[in-house]
């Protein structure tokens, strides 16, 4: 089911701080009037004068190699239609961000009020000099395929009008391998097609590239089958005429191979999936209700293998499994053109990915014990991590091969590590995160229901999917600023644990309260009155099952927080002390920080369990901890108190964990340094792999660290996450953002997920 999305969060998403979705940020340093002078005049003259003798020159000394242009005149925009340029802008400037954050290519979006083809083509040949690649965008057919086709002949570098051909790539992966498992020849299978479109007829050409049978394939469009006796068909659609006079849908499906649709929603019936022939392979692609749901089409024929548009069942066709990676490779080799080969290339690369053994990471991105090749997975994933080192080779080793390429590539593993060095994994595993919460939301229980920004990501958790929100606090006072900011609660339940409705309740909680504490300097009346405190309410309502995870601590002191979750909830079995842990967010990676937040002078049995905690939640995030034991001293440089005792806890950590690769004593910068390690410490295991977690010696050294490196370095974090109690309790850190709060929530719901069992259900 489609998730609900708020009209305003959108609207507030695309206007709040810096207008729109992207910026231009230098690449280089201007600090300084030396640098100014080298970045403009009169230093910019010398890679002017170099790019006048040699126009290549530009590659080198601009950022032509890494630009591309998305550029659209609105004629077809997403499922809006004819809108116009300016209305299309979100779009463009959306898809912008795509190629960002999945290939690190850089694009000026360029949205132009023009219709006229032979226009359009010539304002978009004058600007050729800019860009390194065109990709064009909701343009309406037939004028696409004439602008596209006149675009790739006229101009020197890659084009690629994406509505049409990132379908045709990505479903033209899932066919190939949905024929290899059920057995069929691509030659052989007898197609039926619904939809005539740009998309549409780039799938049925490319089909035919793949080795489908021409005379195989019946096209329909919105006045019928395209057959014999049709009249009035343009030239585009005259190629895809079939012999046989017109007949319906219903009829032509009858011992059909292969569905494709591209049409409008329902127009596939499940008697018509019924008549099909053995092992029908159904893309219903329309968006967002398919040519038959998932559920019509599986309940018919069981035996069939199914793609759709949508991202809530298996097998979605998404066009970000292509042309991030396909212009990357293209940009890379600086092709002139995007060919055939290349887009056949791109087919090959993202079947053969699909039947390689699928990594942690994307198993838990989407809640998979063990995804498979299978008929519920024939293509990849968008949040795979392989896909950039996997289809932009191919790509590219395509156009050199077929004699488009301007530069070769001579090592290919090299290229593929600068693929992997141009993503960190920290998008992945923040988007991994979220998706795993979507899987599987829970009940998180908000403490501090009275704040703007706890209610703005209790609606932002609700709507996405991530978690069932229950607010707590004064009713009324919710309600209203709620009303003021525009904040919808309407099905979130809010509870005020002092409203005289909850007497029963409070008595209940403070009763179980009273039992676990009763030898702990509590009585009774003591134990009811805590109830009265949102945090201990929250905290009894985790423990007792009707809420699986709690966030607080936005306002209130950390210990007033903490106090009632070890109280109520208490530490795991074998867990002595909990501890704080921080994830920075770096382009190179998570980063694990521990203790940060509660543990001030701990000993070195202390830091070793410390440690053991830290290692442990890592893998849960389906990262393999590399961990660095902080001082000021390098393995045994320093014979302080403050060095021993993290020389020790090294000591004791290998002896209950061998397994871990874990040194120590180190500094931070030692450690992040390879060549020096490598130089002076070869026999450290952290010399080869890097660090990504890191153990401070103190509460002091830990807090100071993560503070500089959010406010200073700018890095975002996630944090602080509570390690070692028994059920989720997590604390936020003053000033949290939005986001920052709906990151900890989906930590909260994996934790849950972990900690609390299967699935409750939700009334």
């Amino acid at each position: 089911m489609a998730r609900k999305l708020n009209k305003q969060d959108a609207l507030d998403y695309h206007a709040q701080g810096r207008a729109g979705k992207i910026e231009v940020i230098p690449t280089k340093n201007t600090k300084s009037q030396w640098d100014l002078s080298l970045a403009y005049s009169p230093g910019v003259a010398e890679p002017c004068k170099e790019i006048y003798q040699n126009p290549e020159a530009s590659y080198k000394y601009t950022a032509k190699g890494n630009l591309v242009a998305v550029i659209s005149n609105g004629t077809a925009v997403l499922g809006l239609g004819n809108i116009g340029p300016a209305a299309g802008k979100p779009v463009m400037e959306g898809k912008g961000v795509l190629f960002k954050i999945f290939s690190d290519i850089d694009v000026f979006d360029i949205e132009l009020d023009v219709t006229d083809p032979d226009e359009f083509v010539r304002v978009v040949k004058a600007m050729e000099p800019t860009f390194g690649g065109i990709n064009l965008e909701d343009i309406k057919s037939p004028e696409c395929f004439l602008i596209e086709e006149r675009l790739r002949e006229e101009l020197n570098i890659p084009v690629m009008h994406d509505d049409q051909h990132g379908t045709a790539i990505i479903s033209g992966a899932a066919l190939l391998n949905a024929l290899e498992l059920v057995g069929k020849d691509i030659g052989k299978v007898r197609f039926v097609v619904s939809g005539a479109g740009a998309a549409a007829i780039a799938c049925v050409r490319l089909y035919i590239s793949l080795g489908a049978d021409p005379d195989r394939i019946v096209m329909f469009d919105k006045d019928g089958m395209l057959g014999a006796d049709r009249t009035g068909l343009d030239d585009l659609h005259r190629q895809f005429v079939c012999r046989q006079k017109g007949c319906t849908l219903e009829e032509a499906i009858r011992d059909a191979d292969v569905f494709i649709g591209l049409s409008v929603g329902n127009v596939l019936t499940p008697a018509m999936v019924k008549s099909m022939a053995s092992q029908p392979v159904i893309f219903a692609m329309a968006n967002p209700d398919p040519e038959i749901s998932y559920e019509a089409a599986t309940a018919a024929r069981p035996d069939l293998i199914m793609a759709t548009g949508r991202s809530d069942y298996p097998n979605q066709v998404n066009n970000v499994l292509g042309f991030p990676y396909i212009f990357r490779g293209a940009l890379d080799v600086r092709a002139t053109r995007i060919n055939e080969a290349m887009k056949l290339a791109a087919v090959r690369a993202l079947a053969e990915l699909a039947r390689l053994p699928v990594p942690d990471m994307v198993n838990m991105a989407y809640g998979e014990r063990n995804l498979y090749f299978g008929p519920n997975y024939i293509i990849p994933k968008p949040l795979d991590p392989r896909l950039l080192r996997t289809v932009a080779p191919a790509v590219a080793r395509a156009a050199m091969e077929s004699g488009v390429a301007q530069h070769a590539i001579t090592d290919w593993e090299v290229y593929r590590q600068e693929l992997d060095n141009r993503l960190g994994l920290d998008p992945q595993l923040v988007r991994a995160v979220g998706a795993k919460a979507r899987k599987d939301p829970r009940k998180v229980v908000f403490a501090e229901a009275d704040n703007l920004k706890i209610l703005k990501a209790a609606q932002v958790v609700r709507d996405e999917g991530i978690a069932h929100p229950i607010l707590l606090g004064n009713e009324q006072r919710i309600r209203r600023l709620a009303k003021d900011n525009n904040i919808e609660l309407d099905d979130i339940p809010i509870i005020d644990p002092r409203s005289p409705e909850m007497d029963e309740k409070r008595h209940h909680f403070g009763a179980l309260f009273y039992e676990k504490r009763k030898r702990r300097g509590y009585n009774y009346y003591e134990a009811r009155k805590a109830m009265r405190d949102r945090n201990f309410f929250g905290c009894m309502m985790v423990e007792t099952g009707e809420a699986d995870a709690l966030i607080s601590g936005l306002t209130r002191k950390y210990p007033d927080t903490i106090r009632p979750a070890l109280q109520i909830i208490g530490m795991e079995p074998g867990v002595k002390k909990v501890a704080g842990m921080y994830i920075i967010i770096t382009k190179q990676g998570p980063l694990f920080l521990a203790d940060t937040t509660i543990n001030l002078n701990p000993t070195a049995e202390e830091l070793a369990d410390i440690t053991l905690l830290t290692a442990q939640e890592v893998q849960r995030f389906n990262v393999t901890p590399r961990i660095a034991m902080l001082s000021y001293s390098n393995f045994g440089s320093s014979h302080t108190p403050e060095a021993i005792l993290v020389r020790d806890a090294v000591e004791l950590v290998r002896k209950k964990a061998p397994e871990l690769v874990v040194d120590g004593e180190i500094q931070g910068a030692i450690a992040f340094d390879p060549e020096i390690l490598k130089d002076n410490y070869p026999f450290s295991p952290l010399v080869e792999g890097g660090v990504n977690t890191l153990i401070f010696p103190n509460l002091s050294a830990g807090n100071i660290a993560y503070h500089l490196l959010m406010g200073v370095a700018g890095f975002d974090a996630i944090g602080p996450i509570l390690l070692g109690l028994k059920k989720p309790v997590h604390m936020l850190q003053l000033g949290s953002t939005v986001r920052q709060i709906v990151n900890m929530v989906s930590v909260a719901v994996l934790d849950a997920q972990g900690k609390c069992g299967r699935k409750q259900a939700v009334d």
